[in-house]
């Protein structure tokens, strides 16, 4: 019975590296190529705050530029009730270029950011797992270096999406905002 109980739990724990492992990363990654402005076009999240916010979610623009030892500073601004609102992050860059981590200081909470596909000029796929007190969560976000994305680039967001676990009303192509709503421009 106890060697039955130790022989679940370890394909249990495989299984979770295994998912954890399961996000690529884009191949040949170039840090200096991903720098500039994007706008977030997609989110998908299985996360509580992503169900409670998800009607209030509306496109933002993120900077993303390499700091002096390498990492990436990611500012992004976005509508918030009739405001703007900024936030900077710090990702840390990991040894496998295109992967990078990131701790929130406000939750505390820990972030695996994967670049998993971009052409640099177009778009970017980045998926990121969280852990936190409150258990694990995943992020997908797609990024993009216009307003608008072809049809096949939003359909390879939710495809991936839901390669990762996520369900389609886990899933948001985000709605434009205006001028005045924060668009970053």
């Amino acid at each position: 019975m106890q060697t039955t109980l130790l022989g679940v739990l370890g394909l249990a724990l495989l299984g979770a590296l295994h998912a954890q492992d399961s996000i690529p990363i884009q191949a040949d990654f170039q840090q200096d190529k991903l720098t500039g402005r994007w706008y977030s076009i997609g989110l998908a999240s299985n996360s509580n705050w992503f169900k409670e916010k998800r009607h209030l979610m509306k496109m933002c623009t993120t900077i993303i530029s390499t700091t002096a030892d390498g990492n990436l500073e990611v500012t992004s601004t976005y509508p918030k009730g009739d405001q703007c609102v900024t936030r900077n992050s710090l990702y840390t860059k990991m040894e496998q270029p295109g992967q990078f981590s990131y701790t929130s200081p406000r939750w505390g909470s820990k972030h695996d950011i994967r670049v998993v596909e971009t052409n640099y000029e177009e778009y970017a796929l980045v998926a990121t797992r969280i852990s936190k007190s409150t258990g694990p969560s995943t992020m997908v976000l797609l990024y993009s270096r216009t307003k608008e994305l072809s049809p096949e680039r939003l359909e390879r967001f939710t495809q991936f999406s839901r390669e990762q676990g996520l369900t389609d009303d886990e899933i948001l192509i985000l709605p434009q905002t205006g001028e005045a709503g924060g668009t970053g421009r």
